[in-house]
């Protein structure tokens, strides 16, 4: 099992990440605006299983890189800490677009909501980055089994990703009214996310390799 301050830290890299607007965000607000919550919450469905299905992905093939390949963990880190970075750039830059100022898209039965759901997560590259090189840092070869390991932080991962969006897919319609009104609101958002992230990617780029 990984420790309980790496699986905090995990948890809450996973939490600015899925509060940074990216695919999965801006489909399930579309889908539940134009739809409503029940249409953002069936996508949400495809959505995790896409996280499943990266997460047993990423465990295997970590598994193998971190027994095998030397310097991998340092490697993996700075490339994580380069993500965050873009991701609290992208929230900071001038004219920065919140995820709830959305287009209309047409309406789609519960099976294609569903699909594109899983589609979108799957051609994810947050999520990618995420699994592939943001978890392996909290991995601890000397605690015991990396697979288990990497389960258990990706599964907290979900857990959080589910979570926040599913929240997201039942208050999108109200909040995107709110944030139409106090644009202001919607620039406190995107600053405190983005300090978020940047301050999690230099922890990332200054924390001493295992």
């Amino acid at each position: 099992m990984p420790e309980l301050t790496s699986l905090a830290a995990f948890a809450l890299i996973a939490l600015g990440m899925v509060l940074t607007p990216g695919p999965n965000m801006l489909y399930l607000v579309s889908r539940s605006i134009c739809q409503g919550p029940a249409a953002g919450l069936i996508s949400l469905g495809g959505v995790a299983l896409g996280f499943v299905f990266y997460l047993f992905a990423a465990a295997l093939g970590i598994t193998a890189l971190l027994m095998a390949v030397p310097y991998a963990y340092d490697a993996l880190r700075f490339a994580g800490a380069l993500y965050l970075a873009c991701l609290a750039w992208q929230a900071l830059r001038p004219g920065g677009r919140s995820p709830f100022a959305v287009k209309t898209l047409p309406r789609d039965g519960n099976r294609k909501l569903f699909l594109m759901g899983l589609v979108t997560n799957l051609l994810n590259p947050k999520v990618a980055v995420l699994y592939l090189s943001l978890l392996p840092q909290f991995i601890d070869p000397a605690r015991g089994h990396v697979f288990l390991q990497a389960l258990v932080l990706g599964g907290t991962q979900i857990v959080i990703a589910v979570s926040i969006n599913g929240l997201i897919a039942v208050s999108a319609g109200s909040v995107a009214a709110l944030l139409a009104t106090r644009p202001r609101w919607a620039l406190v958002q995107r600053w405190l996310m983005g300090t978020m992230l940047a301050g999690l990617a230099l922890r990332m780029a200054t924390d001493a390799g295992r």
